[in-house]
């Protein structure tokens, strides 16, 4: 009896230990991940110099906004930032709907050619013409300088269509597709009424996706979109940080006024960056727990 106790109170103490331990390394993930931004954030508030003297690891040194209002101050951002939430709304939709068309029709086992379409669809993941042919194509297709060219290009992406796929095969039940068949439904209906309600887990994820891929997106713009007025706001923020580099160059050759004007490229830097992650660490935590099942969706194969 004595034995038994004294081994369940040892097993209660390995199984505490073992808590602490992960707990730890937890915790040590989290600051491994977090404070990058973090420290991007404190310095962008702070004075450049003392970012580089290492005065500001936790807390901001002679707090200033002078970076941010240096970014808000070009007019070109708000159209910015309207561009990128219309690039993003559309471009998410449509890069879903994509996945989507595509996915199914690859699930399903009877499918004609379906082996050299899926060959046909992985191969673009390794090999693609490069960027002057591709640009060629897009130019010829009458797409330059429109806002198509942000979605059409890129609107299939491969590795969450296979994703989207596997989740129709595995986690779809089975019994409720051939119950549909043996009704007379289609393949479109079945996809309308059965597929795509049991499947919003996976669809959160593909959003989720495709908001930050389309909201992050800026060298598509700059290759496509040759005039100003459509540019994205991670466009507009390099614009303006390539001005202020300028600026601050030409300070040093005429007016030596050098060292202010490098001191507020270095400050827009950070703010830039803020700036356009900002809206997406908003947004994420509202969809993060359909992100989370979405993840974990056919995991276990059943």
């Amino acid at each position: 009896m004595g034995k038994s106790k004294k081994a369940g109170q040892l097993r209660g103490l390995s199984e505490r230990t073992s808590d602490i331990i992960l707990v730890v390394i937890c915790l040590i993930i989290v600051f491994l991940v977090a404070y990058p931004l973090y420290y991007v954030l404190i310095a962008s508030v702070s004075d450049p110099y003392d970012v580089y003297a290492g005065k500001t690891f936790l807390l901001p040194s002679q707090f200033t906004l002078d970076g941010y209002k240096a970014v808000f101050a070009d007019k070109s951002i708000i159209t910015g930032f309207l561009n990128s939430i219309k690039y993003t709304v559309v471009g998410t939709i449509f890069s879903v709907v994509m996945i989507y068309l595509s996915a199914y029709p690859l699930s399903v086992k009877n499918l004609p050619g379906r082996k050299f379409l899926s060959i046909f669809f992985i191969i673009t993941m390794y090999f693609g013409g490069g960027l002057m042919p591709t640009y060629l194509v897009v130019r010829d297709t009458g797409l330059i300088d429109t806002i198509w060219a942000m979605f059409i290009p890129g609107g299939v992406g491969v590795s969450n269509m296979i994703i989207v796929r596997n989740f129709f095969e595995h986690s779809v039940p089975k019994e409720m597709i051939e119950a549909a068949e043996i009704d007379g439904a289609s393949h479109w209906t079945t996809f309308i009424k059965i597929i795509v309600p049991l499947s919003r887990s996976i669809m959160a994820v593909m959003v989720v996706f495709s908001m930050v891929a389309y909201w992050n997106d800026w060298f598509t713009a700059l290759i496509y979109l040759p005039g100003t007025e459509h540019a994205p706001l991670p466009l507009v923020l390099r614009n303006i940080l390539i001005k202020s580099s300028a600026s601050a160059s030409q300070a040093g050759m005429i007016s030596g006024g050098y060292a202010e004007l490098s001191k507020l490229t270095e400050m827009i830097k950070f703010s830039s960056v803020i700036v356009a992650a900002l809206p997406m660490l908003i947004i994420y935590p509202f969809v993060q727990k359909y992100f989370e099942k979405g993840m974990m969706a056919g995991a276990v194969k059943g």
